[in-house]
């Protein structure tokens, strides 16, 4: 198993874990808010309660969204299904603004209405304290476990629990506020923990819609990938690297410099390492890694130079005149020129170093546009003579 594989596997059983954990303390606060909320005449920890209900469908959301988002690239989701949690991220947002929007509303009419809040027995400040406390310690286990596994979503799954406590912090204050008689406590302090959860609610849903629109890993992160690539051997340069998010992970889009005059077998043996060791990085859940001979900027465009067809007829047709044939053709299409390596067979080195003394390689330049034909004998180690091991170079 990769060690990406690892890490998504241990942040969906982190995910599980602590979604469920908060399914159960949620299921108890509840029904313990309803019920001593009705007894107790606290129309505030009744919608506490309510708020705790909603706080149980919403985990039910991040279990879905974790599911899927750990599911294998498929036909309609070629990159994955890691936007599962961006978009849980972005839902979790919308709720907290709706959250932190309602506590304003119900402050604001709290105020306007103070007379008719009625007084509540101290049993449901009791019950009050208790869920402020089993929250925040919920938030500070959640958010705990979502900042190791690095998971978006659970952070704001989290702080969804903070923002629980900030609710019951808001409702103990009423509590108490009314118990004293100084009633005016509980809709401020409404107003203000609203404005604060609203504007948290806000942050989530913006970052969640920018990391939608492929939005870029920051810099640090950036720098230290292409790192990565430049210690990949036989990678010169690296440009052109774009990184764009997917979920917690990145797709890493990157051209790598490497020598002009290496086989093609080895460009890209060169670019698989460089891809492989962008995978070994935990933060990277793809890359596409592309090969050039020179920077884009210098590299000639195609319909520049000849294509391979027209090239090959003209350079077999040259060396055929005068009996020669050609083994093996190597177009290098580069910023300095056009040059074209030609193979020889093996045998028959000294003929043929006599028939390309006939061949006019300067009109055959001219034909295909070539800035230098470079001849050379293929060698036969198991036959040929220490005589015939050496290469043909005809005039520049």
């Amino acid at each position: 198993m990769t060690l990406s594989a690892t890490h998504a596997a241990e942040k969906h059983d982190v995910a599980r874990r602590t979604t469920w954990t908060s399914i159960a303390l949620n299921s108890g606060l509840t029904t313990a808010q309803l019920v001593v909320g009705f007894l107790a005449h606290s129309q505030a920890l009744i919608a506490d309660g309510v708020h705790s209900l909603a706080d149980i469908v919403s985990d039910f959301i991040v279990l879905i969204a974790n599911k899927h988002a750990g599911a294998a690239p498929d036909v309609d989701h070629n990159y994955g299904h890691n936007r599962y949690e961006t978009v849980a991220s972005l839902f979790l947002g919308g709720l907290l603004v709706a959250v932190g929007v309602g506590m304003l509303w119900r402050a604001g009419t709290r105020i306007v209405n103070l007379q008719d809040i009625p007084p509540v027995k101290a049993a449901a400040l009791a019950v009050a304290i208790i869920v402020l406390v089993s929250k925040e310690a919920l938030f500070r286990y959640m958010l705990r476990a979502a900042e190791r596994v690095r998971s978006a979503m659970l952070v704001a799954n989290a702080w969804h629990a903070r923002s629980d406590a900030a609710s019951s912090l808001v409702v103990a204050l009423g509590i108490i506020g009314s118990l004293a008689g100084f009633r005016i406590l509980d809709p401020i302090a409404a107003a203000l923990v609203g404005f604060l959860v609203g504007k948290m609610g806000w942050t989530f849903a913006w970052d969640a819609l920018q990391d939608l629109s492929d939005r870029a890993l920051d810099k640090s992160t950036t720098d230290d990938l292409r790192t990565i690539l430049l210690a990949t051997p036989g990678v010169r340069e690296v440009h052109d690297f774009r990184t764009r998010k997917m979920g917690d992970l990145a797709i890493v889009d990157a051209h790598i410099l490497v020598d002009p005059l290496i086989s093609v077998s080895e460009g890209h043996y060169i670019a698989e390492s460089a891809r492989a060791n962008m995978l070994a990085d935990t933060r990277v859940i793809d890359a596409l890694i592309h090969v050039d001979p020179e920077l884009d900027e210098l590299n000639p465009l195609p319909g520049n130079f000849p294509l391979r067809s027209t090239v090959s007829d003209a350079v077999r047709a040259a060396f055929a005149q005068e009996g020669l044939a050609v083994e093996t053709l190597n177009l290098h299409y580069l910023s300095s020129g056009f040059n074209v390596d030609v193979t020889l067979p093996a045998t028959g080195a000294a003929d043929a170093a006599a028939k390309l003394k006939s061949i006019d390689f300067d009109a055959l330049r001219r034909k295909i546009g070539a800035r230098e034909i470079h001849v050379a004998q293929a060698l036969d180690l198991a036959r040929a003579s220490s005589a015939t091991k050496r290469a043909i170079d005809t005039p520049r």
